[in-house]
Formats: C-alpha cells, structure tokens, sequence
C-alpha cells in the first residue's frame, strides 16, 4: 500500500497541490483523473521522489518515503517499475536491451538469468520474438507493452503508469487496461495509474481520485463515480463523454 499525507506543492507561488490524503491499496489498479492542469501528474511524481513536496509524506507500507535518508530510497526505488506516457524506450536499443535495461543497473544478476527474466516478461505482455527489434520498428501500442514489460522486469512491487493510453485506438487502449489490471492482480502489486481517461476509470478503477485545481475533490470507485454529486466530477465526466463523441465522428 502505498499512502500519501497532506501533500502539498507550489511552483513559483502557484499552489499545485493543496493537502492531498489518500490510501492506494495492494492488488488493486488505483487510477488518479482530472483535467489537465489539476495536479494529478505532479501528485505522481511526488509520489515517486522525482519532485520533493513542500509539505507532507508519502509512505511505501508505512515506510516514510519523502524523509527516507539515501539507502531507505535507494532500497524504495528498486521496488519501482514506470511505465511513461510515450513508453520513453531508448531509440539506440532493441526491445530486448531495453527490457533489460533495469536489471543491469539496479542487480547483479548473471546474464543467462537476465536474458530468462526479459522472455519471461516480454511473453507475458504478450510479445515473443520480438528482441530484436528496434523502437522504430514497432507500432504505439506495442511499445507500450514492452515500457509494461520494463516496468515489471525487476519484480517491482509497484507499478505507476503515467497516461498510458495516451495516442492509442480505443481498441488498444483497452487492451493495455486490461493487461495492467492482469499483472496487477497476477503479482499482487500496488499500482496507481494517472489518466484523464473516463474508458479507463470505468474499466479498471478500483479506487479512483479525482483532483481539481490542486484539490482532492473526491475519491471512490468505478461503481460508485456516476453517483457522484460533486459538479466538478460531474463537469469532467461530461466533457470526457463529449470528446469521445467527437473522436468517433
């Protein structure tokens, strides 16, 4: 489980975050939404130590994450697999080289073991005898299994995914969904995925927060998001509704 306290961050006097709580639990997909703007990526990497907030911790099972000294993060981060927007691959690297990319940085494991562990995950994500190819050389939703394949290859314990339907069909997109719930419930693993997606909420939103403006405006699941009474909420779900409309005409 993954728990963040009281966050708060503010860019040049601009409050981006204002006292965000919430509890992102094992073995579920936890989905952070919101318009763009609202802090939901800023949340992400606060959450990952890539920015430090001004106020507030976040805890890894209780592990104080944001005062953690070197070693405690050292040991934190390798327990971290990312999947980025635009699957971020190295374009000088084939598939397989970037899969195992962190496993030559972060262990010592022998390379017969190294090569194992990369089928292993790249089968997984459904993608077999495709080592050697080239970034360039496969289509969007392909790099997006082999950046999942990337995030698990060390046995991450958590998983974030950072828009990861982002350019894809609708008919790719679900099935990234679909594989990032599978993996998250197959290896048990606390997974927190931001997206401004409302397909992806209603696929795959076990616990689902919505910010606005730097707030928490309310936070429940896919089963209970269309009862909500919150404008905002409510606001964001229509317009979502309108966009996907357009893209279907």
């Amino acid at each position: 489980m993954i728990e963040v306290a009281n966050i708060y961050k503010a860019f040049d006097g601009k409050q981006v975050l204002s006292g965000i709580n919430g509890k992102f639990e094992q073995g579920k997909t936890n989905l952070i939404i919101g318009a763009s703007g609202t802090g939901k990526t800023v949340l992400l990497k606060c959450i990952v130590g890539l920015i430090q907030p001004d106020d507030g911790s976040v805890f890894y099972h209780g592990r104080d994450f944001t005062h953690a000294d070197r070693d405690l993060k050292t040991d934190i981060r390798r327990e971290i697999g990312m999947l980025f927007q635009g699957g971020a691959l190295f374009d000088s690297k084939n598939v397989e080289e970037n899969v195992m990319f962190p496993l030559n940085i972060l262990t010592k494991m022998p390379p017969d073991e190294k090569l194992d562990r990369v089928n292993f995950c790249l089968a997984r994500v459904g993608l077999e005898n495709v080592n050697k190819k080239m970034p360039s050389e496969i289509r969007g939703g392909m790099k997006k299994r082999v950046g999942i394949a990337r995030a698990i290859v060390n046995n991450s314990q958590y998983l974030f995914c950072d828009e990861p339907n982002s350019g894809l069909d609708p008919q790719t997109a679900i099935m990234i969904d679909n594989l990032i719930s599978e993996i998250t419930k197959e290896y048990n693993i606390t997974t927190v995925v931001v997206t401004h997606d409302m397909n992806s909420v209603m696929e795959i939103g076990e616990y689902v927060m919505f910010l606005h403006k730097g707030l928490k405006i309310w936070e429940g699941s896919n089963e209970t998001i269309s009862r909500t009474e919150a404008k905002e909420l409510q606001d964001f779900i229509f317009a979502n509704k309108l966009m996907r409309t357009a893209q279907a005409k």
